[in-house]
């Protein structure tokens, strides 16, 4: 019965340990950020806030070319085109 015993807690043992090494999905992460966010709220409203929360999309990163476009705002045509030249061909 004692090996039993012992055989049981160091197994839930070692899962413990393998939850905690396990990365979390990009899923997981994205509950746990609303969730930290919603600590202040409660009920209907935390409810609405998390569907929200969670359905929402991810803002997609800017192209390069949109990022050296706002750069020009502003500049004649020719310092513009100039301007972006380089910046797009910087690292």
């Amino acid at each position: 019965m004692r090996q039993l015993l012992a055989v049981t807690v160091l197994s839930l043992f070692a899962c413990g340990v393998y939850a905690a090494d396990a990365k979390m999905t990009p899923q997981q992460e994205k509950m746990k950020a609303c969730n930290d966010q919603a600590t202040d709220k409660k009920g209907d409203d935390r409810k609405a806030f998390m569907k929200t929360c969670l359905s929402a999309k991810a803002e997609q990163p800017k192209s390069k070319m949109a990022l050296c476009n706002e750069k020009t705002k502003g500049m004649t045509k020719d310092e513009a085109a100039k301007s972006r030249s380089e910046c797009m061909k910087a690292g």
